[in-house]
């Protein structure tokens, strides 16, 4: 079996996991089992649960990236319509078949206290989001702050998703963007 196919298994199996189960209540064993691979080899690609933690993560990063990137540029030119965008792509996701909130805000309330290392994944995605958020400001010609704004809208719209199980908050959150939005460029 090729290595990338071993790893992507472990990963795959990981994910899926930790996002259902979450990070503290997953062992080695169960996480074995899923994947399909020897304790041995499990322990081979990953050294530790932490080295786990920090690959799903990344890949998770990469997913909310693109997918995100995706749905602004789908959005068209108008700046307006690109910040919103960002809404929509909520929408979309707290629409999904086990949506159970950000898996990073996960991380960090069940490991970011004990698990510098998870701590710091998690502050550089929320970190790199809000970059992101910043830039699509700057395009639009708003002031700065409006993009700090934005931002703690999208994350708690994710918070507030993932315990109330309502997609509509991704709504009630685009409502509450596009009056933001009007008054900044008004």
């Amino acid at each position: 079996m090729a290595e990338e196919t071993v790893r992507e298994r472990i990963l795959a199996a990981a994910e899926e996991l930790y996002y259902r189960k979450g990070y503290a209540a997953v062992g080695m064993d169960e996480l074995r089992a899923a994947a399909g691979v020897s304790l041995r080899r499990l322990y081979a690609e990953f050294p530790a649960k932490t080295d786990i933690v920090a690959a799903v993560l990344e890949r998770k990063h990469g997913e909310w990236e693109s997918g995100l990137t995706t749905a602004v540029a789908e959005a068209g030119a108008d700046p307006r319509d690109r910040l919103l965008a960002v809404y929509g792509y909520l929408e979309d996701w707290f629409c999904t078949d086990g949506f159970r909130g950000c898996a990073f805000i996960n991380a960090f309330g069940e490991l970011g206290g004990t698990n510098p290392e998870v701590a710091a994944i998690v502050r550089e995605h929320k970190s790199s989001f809000q970059k992101y958020m910043s830039g699509l400001v700057t395009e639009s010609g708003a002031p700065a702050s409006l993009a700090a704004q934005l931002s703690i809208l999208a994350e708690g719209a994710q918070s507030t998703a993932a315990i109330s199980a309502d997609p509509q908050v991704a709504v009630q959150a685009r409502g509450a963007a596009e009056v933001l939005i009007d008054a900044a460029m008004g």
